[in-house]
């Protein structure tokens, strides 16, 4: 079973995807982020101790089935810190992404996480992916925020298209709406 929850910063949607997996031992937790900076080691901090001690954590961006193990129960948190991890590192300091770039990096991202869901689903597995929902708000002001927004927005459709069950979390509330 594949699961993508979908919601605004602070929506309550990696709380909600969390609690799909509390009565289960067998648990591993795929982090996507990487800290750059104190408030990114405080956020991760927050994470680490929001979800039980005994599952097992993988940390990364590329390469994501090296996570698969014996585990039947995987939560990768989150497919917008994964889409730009992958985009600066495809962009790197570029002030204009054309849109043969942004196809790089969109398909790059798909790339992983398909592979992950098409590995998952061969074992016969569950997967649930937490992502931003990044277009219900003002258009960003400059060029690379909006070719982000657009990057993920694109990502998260062909994601929700490869799940089973799709949730948007709003003020703590999941909705299904797949």
């Amino acid at each position: 079973m594949i699961t993508l929850v979908t919601g605004g910063a602070r929506s309550g949607k990696s709380k909600f995807a969390e609690s799909k997996y509390l009565n289960f031992e067998d648990v591993v937790y795929i982090a996507t982020s990487r800290i750059w900076d104190e408030e990114m080691q405080e956020r991760v901090n927050h994470h680490q101790e929001s979800r039980p001690g005994h599952w097992r954590t993988y940390e990364g961006n590329y390469n994501l089935v090296e996570a698969i193990g014996d585990e039947k129960h995987y939560l990768l948190d989150c497919i917008t810190v994964l889409t730009s991890n992958i985009m600066f590192d495809i962009t790197k300091d570029r002030e204009y992404i054309d849109f043969e770039l942004q196809k790089k990096v969109e398909d790059t991202v798909i790339e992983e996480i398909t592979n992950l869901i098409n590995l998952v689903n061969t074992k016969g597995y569950e997967l649930t992916l937490v992502t931003n929902e990044v277009g219900l708000s003002i258009v960003p002001e400059n060029h690379v925020s909006r070719v982000f927004r657009d990057i993920q927005g694109r990502i998260n459709q062909r994601i929700a298209a490869l799940s089973q069950q799709v949730y948007l979390v709003c003020c703590g509330i999941p909705v299904k709406i797949k």
